[in-house]
């Protein structure tokens, strides 16, 4: 692989990506330097010459941070100034480094806890040499290990990127809009806030890796020892890493060198005026911008990484283990050098500078990597970092090729009768033949060969877990499932464990008994079930019989099986409208008015051709509830209105419920009457508690089960059960007390819920706020009743109704069971112990339901209580008993046997990733009510680390410490892992409200594996030829991906973005826009054009709104938040730095 030396150009990030360089992930061996300064909080107390004040954070040390404080982690912190490397400064500015930046750095050896500047101590390598070193370096997919071909990264090849290009420190201005998130969770209209990053960023990857050579602690607190010649111990050219020279040619579909960046780009959005005077809530341990920071006089002491940080935190459990032991290499004192490192197979020997070509100065020109940068656009003052080899992203693990990858293989129907045989990936189209085991649009396993033994589980850390979809729709060439009818007997079922039927059944005695799968334990066949068995054992019938052939089939329930036993009515929908002023001004109630004229028309029936038994009712509320009665046989609607809402009753029976087809036309006139009534109100207040206790009491009523669709504004402040305050506290995020923020204010909720629960009443709730509504708790009984959260933030009737009323139309139409209780029963050896979802359980092993519909999924967790045998396997049994929309009481069964192994190999070479982060996700997100969100992410980190040590440990063969290898199967693990610790739950950027944050925490609680792995990794796809019926093939989500002539489409799952290049040929602009000119391109003004609608038909059955985005426009920031692969502007790591930072984390545990 020859040395990649990056196009000179402005980096897409105003200057080299601030953000993980050094702290917390250092590079493979032990801290990059600069170009990855991290974000520390505004630059007000630097000023260029000036020493910083107070207790300034330094950038990370190699060694332990100094004693002298607990540090509060940054992970913004140094910035590239940090370091200057070679001799003084020059003037001008040379090159700017390709696009994205990574940590480039001396040494790449990937081994041992070496001091991250090994020097070298004679003369520099030449060219040649370092070119054939690094050929030997890409990551590769090492040779097959026991365990199936690794995928070794070696010493992650560096390639090296040019010095940065341009003088000024062009940084892209602030949003001016709704800054990034406002505007992806559907902003307000844009207002020039800054985005600060937020508290918690900093403390992603806490101090975990070594970290390099504190200056003399005599001066703990200052970054940069006023009086050190730089590198004062050996010639300045020594372990710096090399410059290029010239313009390097473009590698990797970078952009083509351009002038200054373009204003608006991510990564590190520095506000245009001066800095904030103050950094937002302590966030960041202010390090300071980097060319303020350097001040030419003062060269850091440091060769080509961070300095020491002394005011970080503690570290964190994780990262304690990653402290090297203060010995050699201990606080180096600013004239050692640290010796060169031993044993760094393949990876480049430290290089001199000017091993390429001539000695370069410290380069002028790089602007500080964040806001608060004063001169925001000035020629910075002369000092720059020096450019460092980067790990080539090609070199590393691709999603888009593993994706591709399994796409070609996948040709075939993926049958379900071989045990533990994993399914093709969750992005593949495949068709599914049911052979005795569900399908995998039901259940997904994190690992189809189960450990035998609890110890083996502990030791590898794979989760084991089950994503269950009981209801899940399937493709229209895919049989559903069957319905079984046993008559009055019910269905047969084990004496002692109740396991339902299933092909697991093993007959005896001539087919007279069964010996449970479960269990073991023997049960008489009834003799209406008995059947004769042939040759090999099998019942004769087998085949005819779908729960003794199939892994997924429903029976019908007997009245047993019933709520006091008798057999359920009908359920009954009820629409609740807010019609506070709100509401009424954003047009929210008309067009929810009008859209139930037709849609009543579509409620969930069994049989198409059948009108549904489901009956309707309404009510419109602001501080009062108004009831409405639609019976037939009224000429006009009345209307009953209740004030006392401190004890909700319903006041009338009949003409509330109704069935729509009968009382059509009162209905109707009531619909066009409610916009009417209520278009004068000033009535601001609203109350919600009463509005769901409303629904309750007359489901209860009406003694049946049912579903309320809310459709509300605000924040319940009008005095009322539930009634609710303002608690949205910037000052809390980051902090211990975050953790409230996510939990209910009030309990009144909870109790309502379980109630709720009780009834069999589903909350489906319509969010349309304006400013905070406490989502956490008006969440609660959705949440707890199996409901949806839908959320429209600043609803605007022209430009969010078509998505609304998408979400509405699907919510109604989809099919739904009511009352469920899911139990999910295991072969001996492992249980279910853990669920995670939108449900309520009154006990450990009974999920409850009040509504299941088909998009709902539950994640279950099991573990050990024995051993498992790797003959028969462990076997899974979910059973949901439901009534279904027409009434009908049902029992839906999923079955699934996967493997044991007894060897770790057999392990690793059958999990799915997609699975194991459906479930970190939700068990992280889940974490965030009880603990901070910094130390769920070190708990994640660690538990990924583990997982791929005792890979490396146990089951690759022997390879140099320096080479980072991970499974085949898991090799996606930390580019999607750290997707999940940058998401906005994690790691917010300061612009994320707290009910987006809960918004998300409960939307990804019940998401399925497709689901969580588009909004994760969302797709990015090139509009190249929209002619063609299938879609181009998407590339990574990175902004080096992105062609400054091409169209491209991210799908997010909740999010369409259409990006525009700048220099975009004018045939395919004619065929999207209708325009042949770049800047006549209205982004306001666009509908899905007809070349596009048909690929965004393919893209995406749910309709998302689509935003366009043109390059260098401000609305790019919010684009780029989803290109996971880069560095995020709240300081989450771009998946280099990460695989570079879980590389020092496994190699800590090993060593």
């Amino acid at each position: 692989m020859n040395v990649n030396q990056h196009t000179p150009m402005a980096s897409p990030y105003g200057q080299p990506q601030p953000g993980y360089g050094q702290p917390g992930y250092a590079p493979l061996d032990g801290g990059y330097p600069a170009p990855y300064a991290p974000y520390n909080g505004p630059a007000s107390s630097y000023q260029p010459g000036a020493q910083p004040q107070g207790p300034v954070r330094g950038p990370p040390t190699s060694a332990p941070p100094p004693v002298s404080a607990p540090q509060p982690y940054n992970q913004y912190s140094h910035s590239q100034g940090d370091m200057q490397n070679g001799p003084p400064p020059m003037t001008q500015a040379p090159p700017r480094s390709a696009v994205s930046q990574p940590y480039n750095q001396g040494a790449v050896n990937l081994s041992g806890p070496h001091p991250s500047y090994p020097q070298h101590y004679g003369a520099p390598p030449s060219v040649q040499q370092v070119t054939n070193q690094m050929t030997g370096m890409q990551i590769t997919s090492g040779p097959p290990t026991p365990a199936g071909p690794g995928y070794a990264a070696p010493p992650p090849s560096y390639t090296q990127a040019p010095p940065p290009a341009s003088s000024a420190p062009t940084q892209p201005a602030p949003p001016t809009g709704p800054t990034a998130s406002q505007q992806y969770y559907r902003g307000p209209p844009l207002s020039s806030q800054q985005p600060s990053l937020p508290p918690t960023s900093q403390q992603q990857f806490t101090s975990s890796a070594p970290q390099v050579p504190p200056p003399p602690v005599s001066q703990p607190q200052q970054s940069f020892p006023p009086s050190q010649p730089p590198f004062s111990s050996a010639p300045p050219p020594v372990s710096q890493p090399a410059f290029t020279t010239g313009p390097p040619p473009p590698t990797q579909g970078s952009f083509p060198p351009r002038g200054p960046p373009p204003s608006s780009q991510p990564g590190s959005f520095p506000p245009p005026g001066p800095p904030p005077t103050s950094a937002p809530t302590g966030q960041y341990s202010s390090p300071m911008p980097p060319q303020q920071q350097l001040p030419p006089p003062q060269p850091s002491p440091y060769h080509s990484g961070p300095p020491p940080s002394t005011t970080q935190m503690p570290p964190t459990s994780m990262a304690q283990s990653n402290h090297l032991p203060p010995g050699p290499q201990g606080p180096l004192g600013p004239l050692q050098q640290p010796p060169s490192q031993p044993g760094m197979q393949g990876a480049y020997p430290p290089q001199q500078n000017g091993s390429f070509g001539q000695v370069r100065g410290p380069q002028p020109g790089y602007a500080g990597p964040y806001p608060g940068q004063p001169n925001y656009g000035a020629p910075a003052p002369a000092l720059a970092p020096p450019t460092q080899k980067r790990l080539d992203p090609d070199a590393i693990p691709s999603p888009i090729q593993v994706i591709e990858d399994d796409k070609a293989k996948s040709t075939e129907p993926f049958t379900t009768g071989v045990r533990g045989q994993a399914p093709p990936l969750v992005t593949t189209n495949f068709q599914v033949k049911d052979q005795g085991n569900a399908s995998p649009r039901f259940i997904r396993c994190t690992a189809y060969n189960m450990p035998c033994t609890a110890d083996m589980a502990k030791q590898s850390q794979v989760p084991l877990a089950a994503v269950i979809k009981p209801l899940a729709t399937l493709p229209p060439d895919e049989t559903p499932p069957y319905l079984v009818d046993h008559g009055e007997g019910g269905p047969i079922r084990c004496n002692r464990c109740k396991a339902y039927m299933c092909p697991y059944m093993q007959f005896i005695e001539g087919g007279r008994r069964f010996q449970c799968g479960f269990c073991s334990c023997v049960t008489e066949v009834p003799p209406h079930y008995f059947q004769h068995l042939d040759h090999t054992g099998k019942r004769v019938d087998c085949y005819d019989r779908p729960e003794l052939s199939l892994g997924s089939y429903e029976f019908l329930a007997t009245v047993d099986y019933c709520k006091n036993n008798k057999l359920p009515q009908p359920p009954a929908f009820i629409f609740l409208i807010d019609v506070s002023y709100n509401a009424v001004k954003s047009g929210m109630v008309s067009i929810v008015c009008q859209e139930l004229k037709t849609l009543l028309d579509c409620l969930p029936r069994e049989n198409p051709e059948m009108d549904s038994v489901v009956r309707v009712g309404f009510v419109t509320y602001n501080k009062v509830l108004h009831f409405y009665n639609v019976k037939s046989s009224l000429a006009q609607p009345q209307m009953l209105v209740v004030s006392d809402v401190s004890d909700m009753f319903v006041p009338l029976l009949d003409g509330f419920l109704v069935n729509v087809n009968e009382s059509r036309l009162v209905i109707e006139s009531l619909l066009d009457q409610i916009p009417e009534m209520f278009a004068d109100t000033r009535e601001t207040e609203t109350v919600f508690g009463p509005v769901i206790q409303a629904g309750l009491e007359a489901l209860k009523a009406a003694d049946c089960a049912g579903k309320l669709f809310v459709f509300h504004t605000s924040l319940p402040i009008a005095e009322a059960p539930g009634k609710l305050k303002n608690r949205e506290d910037k000052k809390l995020i980051g902090t211990d007390k975050e953790k409230s923020l996510f939990q209910p204010q009030v309990s009144f909720y909870n109790t309502l819920a379980k109630e709720c629960v009780a009834q069999g009443c589903c909350v489906d709730l319509f969010l349309f706020p304006n400013q905070y509504v406490d989502l956490a708790t008006l969440a609660v009984v959705p949440v707890a009743t199996g409901g949806s959260i839908y959320k429209y933030t600043y609803f605007q009737a022209q430009s969010d109704q078509e998505r609304f009323l998408n979400d509405l139309r699907r919510d109604v139409q989809k099919p739904v069971g009511f009352d469920a209780v899911m139990r999910v029963r295991t072969s001996t050896g492992i249980r279910a112990t853990d669920f995670f979802g939108s449900f309520f359980m009154s006990n450990t092993t009974d999920v409850e339901l009040a509504g299941l519909d088909c998009d709902k999924a539950i994640t279950v967790e099991f573990k050990h209580d024995d051993k498992l045998s790797e003959e028969t396997g462990a076997l899974m049994q979910c059973a949901v008993l439901y009534t279904s929309c027409s009434g009908q009481r049902r029992l839906r069964i999923h079955n699934m046997a996967v493997n044991c192994c007894s060897q770790l190999a057999d392990l690793y070479r059958n999990c799915e990733t997609d699975t194991i982060i459906n479930f970190f996700s939700k068990y992280a997100f889940r974490g965030v009510l009880n603990n901070p969100t910094k130390t769920v992410r070190d708990t994640l980190i660690n538990q990924c680390a583990q997982i791929l040590a005792c890979y490396r440990k146990n089951c690759a063969s022997p390879s140099s410490a320096g080479q980072l290898i991970l499974p085949e199967c898991m090799k996606l693990l930390p580019v999607y892992l750290n997707c999940v610790l940058k998401s906005d739950v994690l790691l917010p950027g300061a612009d994320v409200s707290l009910d987006d944050r809960s918004y998300l925490r409960q939307l990804i609680s019940c998401m399925d594996v497709t689901e969580t792995h588009v909004f994760f990794y969302p797709r990015l796809l090139p509009l190249i030829k929209l002619e063609s019926g299938s879609l181009p093939v998407a590339v990574r989500d990175s902004e080096e991906r992105l062609s400054k002539g091409g169209v491209y489409l991210l799908e997010t799952g909740l999010h369409l973005f259409l990006w525009v290049g700048a220099s975009v040929q004018q045939e395919l602009l004619l065929n999207i826009f209708g325009t042949a000119s770049f800047s006549q391109i209205d982004p306001t003004l666009f509908d899905s054009p007809t070349p596009c609608a048909l690929f965004l038909t393919l893209l995406s059955p749910s309709c998302l709104q689509l935003m366009v985005v043109k390059q260098e426009d401000r609305a790019e920031l919010i684009f780029k938040h989803f290109l996971v692969e880069d560095k995020s502007v709240s300081g989450g790591a771009s998946y280099v730095d990460f695989l570079c930072h879980m590389h020092k984390e496994i190699r800590q545990l090993l060593s």
